[in-house]
């Protein structure tokens, strides 16, 4: 496969899962800021969903005051954000445009609707008028999107660029959540052990839909650290770390080449590490400390994927 296709497919779908993770941030906020709360928690929960992106410095050269209108617009509809919603979807109707023949019309055409449903809900400002319906729109493309990729394409290197670029995306994004959240967690803010730290932590399970699933692992009260293991260590939930690298490494195995052994090895190291992790030990070397770690990791591997696939190959002298 040409590196300029492979580089396309891989954006694509981590533009559309990038745009789903910062609906599902914004919207468990929106959810949040209607419960009872100090002004001063309410600024640092939205300062918070800012350094999830560390997009702080970014909104504060830009907006006057940190409120929930100029946070909403600026993850939503700014074009000067990479990372808002109305950026990515563009980003990926536009991989998808540009290798439009290797898709197939199903995925070509829920990625374009996408994208022109998009420009009439920005234009209508549903964003807010409606946050949450705005934002479950978003969260249902991306599904659909996912749903037809599964569904009609073809399981060739391909689809393994898609996968790639969806769990490494995923992957990235639950670290952060769990990183910036889990220290706003420890600060003054929320006091250990009080109602607000359960509405919390339970808020911090829907951003990542896993309310339920750990209802159904571990039936009774919610936890900081049962929280951490759920989305660290639970290989069956599809959005925890060792789930989104066992999905790497086996789509990394289905397009390896002769310069990828490197970034393979380093993708199987960290799977690796993962499964035979122990939550407490996690802990006792510092959460911070070990989810900064797996960035550093996630940023190097995927580093190594863009020199290896995505990146013409050096010319060689004759």
């Amino acid at each position: 496969m040409l590196s300029r296709t492979a580089d396309h497919l891989f954006w694509m779908a981590r533009y559309t899962e990038r745009a789903e993770n910062t609906a599902r941030m914004l919207d468990v906020r929106v959810q949040y800021s209607l419960m009872p709360q100090s002004a001063l928690a309410a600024q640092q929960g939205w300062r918070t969903m800012l350094g999830v992106s560390e997009l702080d410095a970014q909104f504060d050269a830009k907006y006057s005051a940190l409120t929930q209108k100029e946070v909403i617009d600026f993850m939503v509809r700014d074009p000067d954000n990479p990372s808002s919603i109305a950026s990515c979807l563009t980003g990926a109707r536009e991989n998808a445009r540009a290798v439009r023949g290797t898709l197939t019309t199903e995925v070509w055409e829920t990625e374009n609707t996408t994208w022109i449903e998009l420009q009439q809900h920005l234009k209508n400002r549903m964003f807010e008028h409606h946050p949450g319906q705005f934002l479950e729109w978003v969260k249902h493309r991306s599904h659909l999107s996912r749903g037809v990729t599964l569904g009609t394409m073809f399981q060739d290197e391909a689809f393994n660029f898609i996968r790639l670029g969806t769990f490494l995306e995923r992957a990235d994004n639950t670290a952060r959540i769990l990183d910036v959240k889990f220290k706003f967690l420890a600060s003054d803010t929320i006091k250990a052990g009080a109602q607000d730290e359960f509405y919390y932590l339970a808020a911090l399970l829907r951003s990542v839909s896993a309310f339920e699933t750990y209802r159904k692992v571990y039936r009774d009260a919610i936890t900081p650290t049962r929280v951490a293991a759920l989305l660290i260590l639970q290989a069956k939930m599809p959005r925890s770390l060792v789930a989104c690298m066992a999905a790497v490494v086996a789509n990394l195995q289905e397009v390896s080449n002769d310069q990828s052994r490197e970034t393979e090895r380093l993708a199987g190291k960290l799977h690796a590490k993962l499964q035979l992790a122990l939550i407490d030990d996690i802990l006792e070397e510092g959460l911070h400390e070990f989810l900064t770690a797996f960035l550093a990791s996630i940023e190097r591997l995927g580093n190594g994927i863009s020199s290896d696939f995505l990146l013409p190959a050096p010319e060689v002298d004759a």
